[in-house]
């Protein structure tokens, strides 16, 4: 049996806006820069899907590791595990 749902399966809350946020989104914060090493806060931009991360990792905290493409990848703890992300400047808040 297959499994059922994609990626966004049960984000109803986790991937909406509040009315204040809603609107067109911002060119600086689309093509931000961001540091190596620099800490980062993990926050999906539901309007935006490409290089969304897992919703399970939402509202974590990361370390830049370095930039793929127009990506930057993003060190998390996850329980004893580290792992490595790719994710998009619009889904990463400066800490």
């Amino acid at each position: 049996m297959q499994r059922l749902g994609g990626m966004r399966r049960k984000t109803r809350n986790k991937l909406k806006k509040r009315p204040e946020e809603k609107g067109k989104i911002s060119v600086r914060e689309y093509f931000k820069k961001l540091e190596q090493g620099q800490t980062v806060l993990l926050k999906a931009e539901p309007a935006v899907q490409t290089g969304m991360f897992k919703p399970r990792f939402y509202g974590k905290a990361g370390i830049v590791a370095g930039q793929q493409g127009e990506c930057y990848k993003v060190k998390i703890k996850d329980g004893s595990r580290e792992k490595l992300l790719i994710v998009h400047p619009i889904h990463l808040r400066k800490i």
